[in-house]
């Protein structure tokens, strides 16, 4: 997605937040700050951003975002049972009314047979419900990343119901 188009969507997702009195956290793994920073570069945003974690190990998983140690050993920190307790961590942490996690392999090393470079879930949870996603994307490092935080940038267009 286009910078400009982005910076768009992003500026009518805060005034939306806005209008509804609503705030929003990120919880942020393989994006490494990516999608927050896309937010703070907007003027206003502090209306409704209540913050962001950038939670790339696993200890820090657990001990910020409450990830039990049980679900981190069953199913990996890139996984929805992750993605949920990272949801609900940072919504709590934050006291937000909406939350964004994202959880992946950015690569180029990492991945697995069973969860390969570009495997990443990307996390809702919002008043009307939580929805995660197992997504695949294709590329490079730079180019996983950057994809994941569009999709997630669309989760919450979705959400929102703003159209464009």
């Amino acid at each position: 997605m286009n910078k400009n188009k982005q910076n768009n969507i992003i500026t009518t997702i805060i005034d939306k937040l806005r209008e509804y009195h609503h705030t929003i956290s990120f919880a942020e793994s393989c994006t490494g700050g990516l999608l927050v920073s896309k937010f703070t570069a907007i003027s206003g945003v502090s209306s409704v951003l209540n913050g962001s974690v950038v939670s790339y190990s696993n200890d820090i998983k657990h001990r910020w975002l409450g990830v039990e140690t049980n679900i981190l050993e069953q199913f990996g920190a890139v996984s929805k049972e992750c993605i949920e307790q990272m949801l609900y961590g940072i919504k709590k942490m934050a006291n937000s009314d909406y939350a964004i996690a994202v959880s992946g392999i950015a690569g180029p090393t990492g991945g697995t047979e069973y969860k390969p470079v570009g495997t990443v879930y990307i996390g809702l949870l919002s008043p009307t419900g939580l929805t995660i996603h197992h997504c695949f994307f294709e590329g490079d490092r730079e180019a996983i990343q950057n994809e994941s935080v569009d999709f997630a940038i669309n989760l919450l267009t979705k959400e929102l119901k703003i159209v464009f």
